[in-house]
């Protein structure tokens, strides 16, 4: 039986050879070789966006795609969380095994899980502290901490599982669930990606059936359902195991490009008679009672299919070797997606920080757009900060980078 290294080596020449590796039935493309740019830039978008959709309504608001669409950020992220999941540990899992790459699965999930704790107990204190310092309650019950100021050692509990959360802190905890049940989902993928996405879908539609979900504390459910919002991230997943290869054939149909116009249009058009209501006679009271609620605890069929949309339009006319990706105006993008959970966790402290300034200034739109672009550019500082510390911790000689070191809050090394 051949060594493992002797199985790398061959697997690097079968991709010098064809462009792909093939393990167990499944197409591992090979630019995994080179870090994938585009994910970096959107998922550093997503965290812009992120950020601004926190603060209150102002000018920039109006720039993110939650105003002009069903979905928003969020899918983004998720997406390509399972994207870049799957292309980092189903690397490692094809020359490692299973038990390695469940190991570095789940050690990530520790260290995210550390993060979110650290950023629970360090966001509550910013917001008691803003509170009892301006002597405004409101603060805490906005915040959606006022059970723990009643109840801190129940609510302390509470947060340790995962039930307890203030606003704004919804996400790492839906990651902490998705990569925890990531490895077996994995370990199917690889080998028959269809039945794993497959079962996904089946999982989604019993969830949407059954009213599937977890409990929070002190009463509801998670915001972000997993057993829905698996669906997103388990299709990111089969879209790097050779999915997307797959459809390359339908994305570059001009079928396929006119009916993603259509249904753009068609949301556009919906989300605006949200803003604009005398636009809703023109909307079919039919087409209303199909549609609403578009539920967004458990990922309604419309977020998707607008997120699919999106995603079809941007990899046309979005290639890989777009020269724009080397462009020193969007190198803050893409540092911020490179570090995306430091990132994440500042950006939700300035998102309260620019929220109580905007609160106790009373200013107008003028401080709106400060606050958010300082806020956009102290994001994009951190992120050259730890950029150039990795760099240099590189060149004195320290932990080599491991191969899960691309995934970054999807699921490899930050």
């Amino acid at each position: 039986m051949p060594s493992v290294a002797d199985q790398v080596v061959a697997a690097r020449a079968k991709v010098a050879a064809d462009g792909v590796t093939r393990a167990a039935g499944v197409a591992i493309p090979a630019a995994h070789l080179e870090r994938e740019l585009r994910l970096d830039l959107f998922r550093g978008l997503a965290l812009w966006l992120i950020f601004i959709d926190h603060l209150p309504q102002n000018l920039l608001t109006w720039l993110t795609i939650r105003n002009y669409g069903f979905s928003d950020a969020t899918e983004i992220f998720i997406f390509i969380s399972g994207y870049t999941a799957a292309f980092v540990y189903g690397r490692v899992m094809l020359q490692r095994g299973f038990v390695v790459a469940a190991a570095r699965i789940l050690k990530r999930v520790w260290q995210i899980y550390v993060a979110h704790i650290f950023l629970f107990t360090i966001f509550l204190a910013e917001i008691s502290y803003v509170a009892s310092s301006f002597d405004n309650p409101l603060y805490a019950e906005e915040m959606g901490i006022l059970d723990f100021l009643k109840h801190p050692d129940v609510t302390i509990v509470q947060a340790m599982l995962l039930k307890f959360r203030p606003v704004n802190m919804d996400v790492l905890p839906l990651y902490i669930a998705l990569m925890l049940f990531f490895p077996p989902m994995l370990w199917l993928m690889r080998r028959k990606a269809d039945l794993g996405l497959g079962l996904s879908v089946g999982l989604y539609i019993l969830t949407r059936q059954f009213d599937l979900a977890l409990p929070a504390y002190p009463n509801g459910v998670w915001f972000f359902n997993p057993f829905a919002w698996q669906l997103l991230f388990l299709f990111g997943a089969w879209c790097a195991l050779g999915g997307a290869k797959r459809m390359s054939r339908i994305l570059s149909s001009r079928v396929t490009l006119w009916i993603c116009v259509a249904y753009l249009l068609f949301a556009f058009y919906t989300t605006l008679t949200w803003h604009v209501p005398q636009l809703n006679h023109f909307m079919p009271r039919v087409a209303e009672q199909w549609m609403y609620p578009i539920d967004k605890t458990n990922l309604d069929m419309l977020r998707f299919v607008h997120f699919l949309a999106l995603a079809a339009l941007t990899v046309r006319f979005l290639p890989r070797n777009w020269p724009g990706l080397t462009s020193p105006w969007l190198r803050p993008l893409i540092l911020c997606g490179q570090h995306s959970l430091e990132i994440f966790c500042i950006g939700i402290f300035l998102a309260f920080a620019g929220q109580f300034i905007l609160a106790e200034a009373s200013g107008g739109a003028g401080l709106h757009f400060v606050i958010s672009v300082c806020g956009i550019l102290i994001m994009s500082a951190a992120a050259w900060v730890f950029s150039w510390y990795k760099k240099i911790a590189g060149k004195g000689g320290g932990r080599a980078k491991s191969a899960d070191g691309d995934a970054d809050l999807a699921g490899g090394g930050a």
